[in-house]
């Protein structure tokens, strides 16, 4: 019952909080749109309140129960060794399972498009666990996250480019000494109170508040910089209070897990890829790049979306990128740049679906017309498995499917694979010692 009380309290919070900035960021975006003539119609709404949409919906409310008897099928047919216990994180399948939903107007494909999603992220989890053991120093983890997970083919693609361009291949940027120059601008506050400044100089408003002929009121700049602090404050605040609710529930998933397969040989415990956010290359990669973010958000043609409540979930997506690209400064700022410009446009492109998934579950948006979120709404695999459910519908979900057995099938004779040499090295080492 307090769980439950919990999560539903972090629903009103988040609401409230999300109220507040389309609200108050309406008039100055539009203001900035007018000026420079550009068509950034879209609030990032922020991951937590994509979380919220997602659990919300038909398949957030199924979606823990199936996503844990999926991870347990594959443990057993040994296609995956990642015992996902960050259940919280689940709401990345629904996510993509309440898109499919709406674009088939069918439940069914929408849990269909949930379980792709997850075993294809179980599956990156598996692959690069070696190189988040060595990255973090965390050994027997792996992050099957939905939105680090995603990003990962991007920042192997774009790996193997550099390593075939001579010059480039060459170029190394130690990003590590950088982070002690940003020093406080790096916290969530001072950091959304720098972008609310900037976002009300661009808007022409003036240091204090003006009254116009009309008896309105505009605000200062320096209100909407505490406003924008006070957003990138609340808003992890509000989701804080959603896991405290699901804790339990996780805690005993874990303990289940765990009791059931000690004894199946190596096995990855997959975590929130929170556990690599403080890493100093991926940390300080994100800070160079929440500017370079609202740059592009300004200057690529057909971009509607305006970066704002999730550039703090910037470090969650060079998670993976960072071990990937074997903490390369240059090879992780590139793929970052990439990763933003790509997701931009997904988050455009998906935003209607977006605005209509908030709108069945009765989510409060502050009157924002259209929404969206560099977290999920960018992201390249919900884009994927929704768009070909969208334009092929279940012949797309179908394709999707395939893939996924395929990827499970490759990664099932990998697992076999490297478990038969640790078992000819064990057995090795055991006729030395005799």
């Amino acid at each position: 019952l307090k769980s439950g009380l919990f999560v539903g309290v972090g629903f009103v919070g988040l609401g409230v909080v999300t109220a507040l900035l389309t609200t108050n960021f309406n008039d100055p975006l539009k203001a900035i749109s007018d000026i420079y003539h550009l068509q950034l119609n879209v609030f990032d709404m922020g991951w937590p309140a994509a979380a919220a949409v997602a659990y919300n919906t038909a398949v957030g409310a199924l979606i823990i129960p199936i996503c844990l008897g999926v991870n347990f099928l594959m443990l057993i047919t040994k296609t995956t060794r990642t015992v996902n216990i960050d259940l919280w994180n689940y709401w990345h399948f629904a996510f993509t399972g309440a898109l499919v939903a709406i674009v088939t107007d069918n439940v069914a494909f929408g849990i269909a498009a949930a379980i792709i999603n997850e075993v294809i992220v179980l599956i990156v989890g598996d692959v690069t666990a070696p190189l988040v053991e060595k990255s973090l120093g965390l050994p027997g983890v792996s992050i099957p996250h939905g939105l680090a997970g995603a990003y990962a083919p991007i920042a192997y693609a774009v790996n193997w480019i550099i390593d075939r361009v001579p010059c480039l291949n060459r170029i190394d940027i130690n990003v590590r000494t950088m982070q002690k120059k940003f020093g406080v601008f790096g916290e969530p506050i001072l950091l959304g109170s720098i972008i609310g400044l900037l976002i009300g100089l661009l808007a022409g408003y003036g240091l204090l508040p003006a009254t116009a002929a009309d008896g309105s009121t505009t605000p200062s700049v320096l209100s909407i910089a505490v406003l924008m602090g006070a957003v990138m404050v609340l808003i992890p605040k509000m989701a804080a209070l959603l896991m405290e609710g699901l804790m339990p529930v996780s805690d005993a998933a874990s303990a289940f897990i765990q009791k059931r397969f000690q004894n199946r040989g190596k096995i990855y415990i997959g975590l929130d890829a929170a556990v690599g956010t403080g890493h100093p290359v991926t940390l300080t990669m994100a800070l160079i790049l929440v500017p370079v973010s609202i740059f592009l958000a300004f200057v690529l043609p057909g971009n509607k979306m305006v970066p704002l409540a999730d550039l703090a979930v910037i470090p969650y997506m060079l998670v993976l990128v960072t071990p990937i690209v074997h903490e390369n400064g240059f090879r992780g700022l590139l793929t970052g740049i990439v990763v933003l410009a790509v997701g931009f446009y997904i988050a455009t492109d998906l935003s209607p679906l977006i605005t209509s998934a908030a709108a069945n579950v009765g989510f409060d948006m502050g009157g924002a017309a259209a929404i969206s979120s560099i977290c999920d709404g960018a992201n390249p695999l919900t884009w994927i498995i929704t768009r070909s459910a969208d334009v092929l519908g279940p012949l797309g979900l179908g394709i999707c499917a395939a893939a996924a057995v395929a990827l499970a099938i490759w990664n099932r004779q990998r697992i076999l694979k490297e478990a038969a040499q640790m078992h000819d090295v064990d057995a090795a080492a055991a006729k030395d010692a005799q």
